[in-house]
């Protein structure tokens, strides 16, 4: 069984669109995109800096804009699909819950109803490698965190003020490693809600559809077969912790055998090749790489 599916944000890279826009209608399907995102896709995935695509209002319809294009560049149906946070939006896009357009209305506002919220109050994210996730968990719990990824291979996130992440940066559970992420705030933790208040405004504008193809949440790994159900989680999601664990285990339990990563592939596949072991998985990084995902499928 076939798994697409779309990373979330920190998988952007400065200039990685500037490939893809060589290949027939990419470069007019993005210009479209960006009257409905009201930013520049073109010049945000060719031109821009690091800082700049850095900034969430940019950064997330920056990537469900390229989920999007490199699946219609690959154009294949999968069994499966699923989306890592906002990667979430591209999958509702590819399951057909919601049109492309909508997704990218959507994307939009979420984008910048979670940038304000990160405004009110300084937070960040910070990645904890290895340790015992117990251990892990109730050290992010003692120092008043909240795990806001739990990535299963051995990854957490845990996200919060700056002063609980300094805290923690002294007083880490043993045996692990901590990582400060470079990110604007606290996603998925009580620090975006205000931002679920304005989406579900915003959702008042969708006409959600069933999924035709199975379909995964973030919030428990779950397959839902109830398009304004899934929104509904879209929505609550901004403010909840990603559960990737339980989507690959969820992935597992179906009987998924290749995982193809949109672009900008890499984040998705490295956890799956340690927590879904033996399973191919191919990163769509280049246009290069979608011959191989072609072949992974035959």
């Amino acid at each position: 069984m076939l798994a697409i599916v779309a990373p979330g944000q920190g998988a952007q890279t400065p200039g990685f669109l500037t490939p893809w826009l060589d290949l027939p209608g990419l470069a007019d399907r993005l210009s479209a995109w960006s009257e409905i995102v009201e930013l520049d896709l073109i010049a945000y995935g060719t031109t821009a800096g690091a800082d700049e695509i850095r900034d969430t209002a940019v950064t997330q319809p920056l990537l469900v804009a390229a989920a999007l294009a490199a699946a219609e560049a690959l154009d294949v149906t999968p069994g499966v699909v699923a989306g890592h946070s906002v990667g979430e939006v591209a999958a509702a896009a590819l399951a057909g819950v919601l049109t492309p357009e909508e997704a990218l209305t959507f994307v939009r506002e979420r984008g910048r109803a979670m940038a304000k919220a990160a405004s009110i109050t300084e937070t960040g994210m910070t990645a904890v490698l290895g340790g015992d996730e117990a251990e892990v968990l109730a050290a992010i719990e003692r120092h008043g965190l909240t795990p806001a990824n739990i990535n299963g291979a051995g990854q957490i996130v845990a996200g919060g003020t700056l002063q609980e992440l300094a805290a923690f940066q002294e007083d880490p559970p043993a045996r692990a490693r901590l990582r400060p992420l470079q990110v604007a705030g606290a996603f998925h933790t009580h620090h975006m809600a205000p931002a679920v208040d304005h989406l579900r405004q915003v959702a008042t504008g969708l006409n959600p559809g069933a999924p035709r193809v199975t379909l995964l949440s973030n919030a428990d790994g779950a397959v839902v077969s109830d398009g304004a159900e899934f929104v509904k989680r879209l929505i609550k999601q901004v403010s909840a912790p990603v559960r990737w664990d339980a989507c690959m285990a969820t992935m597992t339990e179906l009987g998924v055998t290749t995982m193809i990563e949109l672009l900008p592939g890499g984040t998705l596949t490295g956890l799956a090749k340690r927590g879904m072991r033996g399973i191919t998985t191919v990163a769509l990084k280049t246009p290069d790489d979608l011959e191989a995902a072609r072949e992974a499928i035959k």
